[in-house]
């Protein structure tokens, strides 16, 4: 790890927070957003070279989120990542064999190929190996990559802080160590759409060991923004970074909501498939709703759609007034499109079939996920959700 990146992470002064949810090739939705933010800074600053690690100190995501968050500490520019992205996508959701289509949909080689040369590309490296590891010297922020150890039965927020407890340089087994492809590819691996992944921990040494990891977004995480608010405040990271709505900013960006309500539903529909392929998206979705609503509570929300009907968007305007009980913490800003049928008409996009820009692996409607993208950016991103940061 560079110095001067340890030295931003330690440095005084207001830090910003990128947070990136997960969702397969949805994450187009998210590329496209912060293609208008990335643009509307170089206009601000006056700086046409400028990319969004050098804005944000803190990048995390979870399963897509975790690729673009990755590559933007790496120093990716979103042109690079749109490229990777719209020229990878199909390769990477390679269907695999029939016999394997009884555990996975996917082969995990191609995205794990991809992700080995493009790290090391815009990590200074050759093709490799060896391959950049996640105490790389050219990341610029702070990382963090949500994931679950499936071994251990735990997610697993892992990261790139110098001060973290398994990150310690004299662990035979540091974190740092760790091929980041390898991580990335772990915060991504949905179950059925891909194999798990097996990581070695303390490789050549007396104790190593491995364990078993599939996508975070399977844990309560699949938006990490609250998750990478602790990190950077609560004391055993030792991050303690400062708190307060000119201090911290916290941009989060969703890939896409659409409540899929029911109301033909019949109890008699209520059967042990219906269960199997309902509870685990209900529990994600309520998990993600309940972290937005504990940052919007917390911080001072600039902008977000509305949660329910019963507490709204909860924004609140610059130098309003704290709409809870305390002092806001930091400045909040969801961006998150709603893809139902309604929200894209409403965007202009009704040609776009909602389903189509629904579903983690819908590869043959890249265009269409991100023409939502861009309408959404358009219609809702500005710099004056982020202002005194810019």
């Amino acid at each position: 790890m560079s110095a001067a990146l340890i030295e931003r992470i330690a440095s005084p002064g207001p830090k910003k927070i990128l947070a990136c949810d997960g969702g397969g090739i949805l994450g187009l939705m998210s590329v496209e957003v912060l293609a208008k933010l990335e643009a509307d800074l170089r206009v601000a600053r006056g700086d046409p070279t400028l990319v969004l690690s050098d804005f944000f100190d803190f990048c995390c995501g979870t399963s897509t989120g975790a690729i673009i968050a990755t590559c933007l500490s790496a120093g990716m520019s979103i042109d690079e990542i749109r490229a990777f992205y719209v020229g990878s996508g199909k390769q990477m959701f390679d269907k695999a064999s029939l016999f394997k289509r009884l555990r996975f949909n996917y082969n995990d080689e191609p995205l794990a190929q991809k992700l080995r040369v493009e790290l090391n590309r815009a990590l200074g490296r050759s093709e490799g190996p060896p391959f950049a590891s996640l105490g790389d010297e050219n990341l610029r922020t702070l990382l963090m990559m949500v994931m679950r150890n499936h071994t251990t039965d735990s997610p697993w927020p892992v990261s790139n802080n110098p001060h973290a407890r398994y990150n310690a340089a004299q662990r035979g087994d540091c974190n740092l160590n760790l091929p980041l492809w390898k991580l990335v590819r772990a915060s991504t691996a949905a179950p059925t759409f891909f194999p798990p992944e097996v990581v070695l921990f303390g490789e050549g040494s007396p104790k190593e060991y491995s364990f078993i990891f599939v996508d975070g977004g399977v844990t309560t995480y699949n938006n990490p923004a609250f998750l990478a608010f602790q990190m950077a405040t609560a004391a055993p990271y030792q991050v303690n970074w400062k708190t307060g709505v000119d201090q911290m900013l916290i941009v989060s960006i969703g890939t896409g909501s659409a409540a899929k309500a029911r109301p033909d539903l019949a109890t008699g529909d209520l059967n042990l498939l219906h269960y199997a392929t309902t509870i685990p998206s209900a529990l994600m979705n309520a998990a993600s709703a309940g972290w937005d609503m504990a940052c919007r509570t917390l911080g001072a929300c600039r902008f977000g759609p509305s949660i329910d009907r019963e507490v709204g968007d909860m924004t609140l305007a610059e130098g309003s007034p704290s709409n809870w009980t305390a002092e806001k913490l930091f400045t909040y800003v969801r961006y998150d499109p709603d893809v139902t049928q309604p929200g894209l008409d409403a965007l202009g996009l009704s040609s776009i079939q909602a389903a189509n820009v629904q579903v983690m692996d819908s590869v043959e409607f890249i265009p269409d996920i991100q023409a939502v993208g861009k309408a959404y950016a358009e219609h809702h991103v500005t710099l004056e959700h982020v202002r005194p940061f810019v």
